[in-house]
């Protein structure tokens, strides 16, 4: 049985929070998204003082490091662990947000652009990898999950912080309660028929693409 990834990003990095099945953390990690010496956030640091052509180029630039980033950070954490990953939960983003640089550039999208990058761009190689890729809400996930687990909720997401020690913070606790959110996906689509152990992996059917 596979295992299931959380992320909860920032500008240029993220935790990451592995579980299985059983919702027991099996790994946590701080990893790097773009790398050293790169802008973490091209549109909402730089973007004010560059024309619209420095800013796309500079956007392509560090797009190319997140990817050589987030690629090393996920062959990395994938290979330290106890069995395949099936899944990677991102913080939503809107499914219309544009992608036009120019249109970035200005509020409202300004503030959100950077982030929205590192999570299309984890998006996109968690599914070359085949996982499942499913999107949560950062502000209601931890309430979802504890309904869904009733009276374990405490022990599952919180007791990480005794049995493993710190760091245990917010962000950690989000990623893992994304992983409960996803196994109980696909728990439900199983009970539905509409996916065995043997459907290939992708964007899951309860996910809708990059909403969660």
């Amino acid at each position: 049985m596979g295992v299931r990834l959380g992320i909860a990003d920032h500008l240029g990095w993220a935790v990451a929070v592995t579980a299985a099945a059983d919702h027991s953390v099996v790994d946590r990690r701080r990893i790097a998204l773009v790398e050293p010496g790169v802008s973490a956030a091209p549109i909402h640091y730089e973007g004010g003082r560059l024309d619209v052509a420095a800013t796309a180029a500079l956007v392509a630039a560090v797009r190319a490091s997140v990817v050589r980033a987030c690629s090393a950070a996920l062959d990395d954490l994938a290979g330290a662990l106890p069995a395949p990953v099936v899944s990677i939960s991102l913080r939503f983003w809107p499914p219309d947000f544009p992608d036009d640089i120019a249109v970035q550039r200005r509020a409202p999208y300004e503030a959100r652009a950077d982030a929205i990058m590192y999570r299309h761009l984890l998006a996109e190689l968690a599914g070359a990898r085949g996982w499942e890729v499913h999107c949560y809400d950062a502000k209601h996930v931890e309430a979802q999950a504890a309904d869904l687990l009733g009276e374990r909720a405490e022990d599952v997401l919180r007791g990480p912080r005794a049995t493993l020690g710190p760091p245990w913070a917010k962000d950690h606790r989000v990623a893992l309660a994304a992983t409960v959110l996803a196994e109980d996906g696909l728990t439900r689509r199983r009970r539905r028929g509409l996916l065995s152990d043997a459907t290939p992996t992708g964007v899951s059917p309860s996910a809708g693409g990059p909403r969660g």
